[in-house]
């Protein structure tokens, strides 16, 4: 009842924002976990070609955030959004309806496209749409993420039941009926003008050093986040040598961020800086891959060897909710507000490169641990990730790096000092790490970044 009238606080805007995140999930996780199975199995293609056409979807939509996030900042964010739902409106059509290559290719660039285009334009109207509330916003959007990325599966399950080609045509309608409604009654916003071109708002973003040093501190949250998909399932499913049991990893995640990501945002919010708060939860994360770092050499014990194995996922998702909302929160105040789409989509470029580069380096420390007998190995690495960006992070706000932390431009500390020099002579600007802006509510994310 709390969050339901959390909710009804927020412009409709945003409450509309939410339930568009809620089916862009549900429609995603509706298709996409089967679309393998269906390449491979229905469509008799092999596993190298079956990689490449998810391949190309990851690629065009991880490679192309910034074009997405330019395209919010000059375009608006409103109709980027719709364009990126009708786009993957088709892409999935053609999942159902194209059998050949080159219309499964031509539908996994539209589908990655998609995503492109309103993941960081979604964040840039919620972000400017909040105000001072963006972590509360970004706490609700994870909720109504998670809610879809639970929906969709079990939904995708039951089409699966008919067919593929089903399962794919409701994903389509579901994308399309959002692209409607938000094309219906999505407020528009009025566009200001960045003062320069496409590539000198890329250069001014890449030139913020406190934000580019923000973003790598940030690559251990991703690369931890995607071991709900890779490390912490396969350890489940060792644990029982039941494949069922990956699917507790994320029950176990969605159960506990429906009923305490609100509380837990609220919370920490009123208790300092959201930069502190972004630490402790890379620290939390980190100890997730203890417990099962723990029991990964001992003998099996069946069920009760899963147990670690869902201690340790509570764990990373109490560590993603603490953190989450915070990062969101924090990445529209590392610049003008005319560029906060610029700022969201080099931050999702550098998130995607760090989950494709962690994925791969877990990976080979999963199979490095299974041909030496070192099984607690690739835990063992992810448990000193997650203090190690937590350092990056705390380095940055002792530093005054951070939107809003002590010493920063426009903090009250910051002004106090301001309001004390003396004002015989106007001093020349000092040089500084980055030029850091503070979060303005007039206007300035994680999901899942990757629907």
């Amino acid at each position: 009842m709390r969050t339901w009238r959390e909710i009804r606080r927020f412009p409709f805007a945003v409450r509309l924002l939410l339930v568009n995140q809620l089916g862009v999930n549900t429609g995603f996780y509706l298709l996409v976990p089967y679309l393998a199975v269906h390449l491979g199995e229905n469509l008799g293609l092999s596993a190298a070609v079956v990689g490449i056409v998810l391949g190309v979807r990851n690629l065009s939509q991880q490679g192309l955030f910034l074009i997405g996030g330019s395209a919010a900042d000059r375009l608006g964010a409103r109709g980027v959004i719709i364009a990126g739902c009708a786009l993957r409106t088709v892409g999935f059509a053609l999942f159902a309806l194209g059998d050949g290559l080159p219309v499964l290719l031509a539908a996994s660039v539209l589908s990655g496209l998609a995503g492109a285009l309103f993941n960081p334009a979604v964040r840039t109207y919620l972000a400017q749409e909040a105000g001072e509330r963006k972590a509360e916003a970004f706490a609700l959007f994870n909720v109504f993420a998670t809610t879809g990325a639970l929906i969709g599966p079990l939904l995708g399950s039951a089409l699966l039941l008919v067919d593929f080609r089903t399962c794919a045509l409701t994903a389509a309608g579901v994308f399309a009926v959002l692209t409607l409604a938000q094309a219906l009654v999505l407020p528009a916003r009025t566009v200001p003008p960045s003062g320069g071109g496409v590539l000198a708002d890329w250069r001014e973003a890449a030139g913020n050093r406190a934000f580019l040093g923000f973003a790598l501190a940030m690559v251990g949250m991703f690369t931890l986040e995607n071991q709900l998909y890779l490390l912490l399932p396969d350890g489940a499913r060792r644990a029982t040598g039941w494949d069922g049991a990956a699917g507790l990893v994320l029950l176990v995640g969605t159960l506990t961020n429906l009923t305490l990501q609100l509380r837990v945002t609220r919370a920490l919010k009123s208790r300092g800086h959201g930069g502190r708060w972004i630490a402790v939860g890379l620290t939390l994360m980190g100890l997730a891959f203890l417990p099962p770092a723990a029991v990964s050499g001992s003998s099996s014990d069946g069920w009760l060897d899963a147990v670690p194995v869902l201690l340790g996922a509570l764990l990373l998702h109490l560590g993603i909710m603490i953190a989450s909302p915070f990062v969101m929160e924090l990445i529209p105040g590392f610049g003008r507000p005319e560029l906060t789409g610029t700022y969201f989509g080099i931050f999702y470029v550098v998130s995607g490169v760090a989950a494709a580069l962690g994925n791969a380096l877990v990976g080979q420390a999963m199979d490095t641990g299974g041909r030496t007998g070192a099984g607690w190995l690739p835990w063992v690495c992810c448990a000193l990730l997650g203090p190690a960006s937590a350092a990056g992070v705390a380095r940055l706000y002792r530093r005054g790096a951070l939107p809003g932390s002590p010493g920063s431009p426009g903090s009250p500390g910051a002004v106090a000092v301001a309001s004390a020099a003396p004002t015989a002579a106007p001093a020349s600007p000092a040089p500084s790490a980055a030029p850091v802006a503070s979060a303005d509510p007039a206007g300035p994310a994680g999901e899942r970044s990757n629907a």
